[in-house]
């Protein structure tokens, strides 16, 4: 038997089993990665501030860690929102520890792989208290000491722009945000998206027109006003899963609060950004950009 196995150090390889135990045969990126230092990954459980339940997480410390120094943080929300992330690499999150900052990334209520109902706590109540466990994550590594509580940082794409933008709207914590591939106005998305029926008939309790409230209530474009946090806006214009429509509608929001923003639009980009290798770059270098730019320390 023969299959790809890959961890936090590693992209895929081929693996096959001797002995009961795995074995990989091949080192497809030691070229590329055999001389570079990495992200060492810790994984880590934590109980909800909401209500205890238990969540998982990995934390990514830069290269030459000194934990008693102080680092920025970067919290980054995976999309889905039924997806999760797991002990796999991620170039994305080894080029911002590669930058200096500690890199947190958490299975938040509504991921899968949990369970159905851990997943379905979020049916018809997204974003929610999703938004308190990532702030417990954040709270967490901010109580070990070595997070710089002035240097936090946060982004996400699709249902983590969904996320990112919410938690702009709820908290002024961080000192630069940035939103990917977002959903800003569930009222608008769900006439415009390519998946309309199915959103309009599981993810919602109906029309857009028929529960209004609800849509509103959920859609980060209804507490724009509170936003305080520079946000930057990263979307593809080729994106028919979250139309750039909502990307413009929550940078012309934020430029009418006096907002300090900007929007990226990538030419030719759907809705998975980083499948072309030069795009992935670009996104990562326009996120750290932002963050540097409003670095306090910087």
């Amino acid at each position: 038997m023969a299959f790809t196995l890959a961890d936090t150090q590693r992209p895929a390889d081929v693996a096959i089993v001797k002995r009961g135990e795995p074995r990989p045969i091949t080192k497809l990126n030691e070229d590329a990665l055999g001389d570079k230092t990495l992200a060492k990954v810790e994984e880590v459980w934590l109980k909800s501030t909401h209500d205890q339940l238990p969540i998982q997480a990995w934390v990514a410390y830069p290269p030459g860690f000194d934990k008693s120094k102080k680092y920025p943080l970067v919290l980054e929300i995976h999309g889905g929102p039924v997806a999760n992330y797991g002990p796999h690499f991620s170039a994305e999150v080894q080029l911002f520890a590669a930058q200096g900052s500690v890199v947190l990334y958490m299975n938040p209520r509504g991921s899968d792989s949990y369970g159905k109902e851990f997943a379905q706590t979020i049916h018809h109540n997204y974003p929610s208290h999703d938004f308190d466990d990532l702030m417990t994550g954040v709270d967490h590594l901010i109580g070990e000491g070595y997070i710089d509580k002035d240097r936090l940082f946060v982004t996400g794409g699709s249902g983590g722009g969904v996320l990112t933008a919410w938690t702009v709207g709820h908290t002024d914590r961080f000192a630069a945000a940035v939103v990917a591939k977002p959903v800003i106005n569930w009222y608008s998305f769900v006439l415009t998206a390519d998946f309309y029926p199915f959103f309009a008939d599981y993810w919602f309790p109906g029309k857009p027109w028929e529960h209004m409230e609800h849509y509103m209530k959920r859609s980060p474009i209804s507490y724009v006003g509170n936003v305080k946090t520079p946000t930057m806006l990263l979307t593809g214009e080729a994106d028919y899963r979250t139309p750039i429509s909502e990307t413009e509608q929550y940078y012309q929001a934020l430029k009418l609060q006096g907002v300090e923003t900007a929007m990226v639009r990538i030419p030719d980009a759907s809705h998975g950004i980083t499948k072309r290798p030069s795009n992935l770059l670009n996104k990562v270098a326009y996120i750290q950009w932002w963050f540097d730019k409003h670095d306090p320390k910087k």
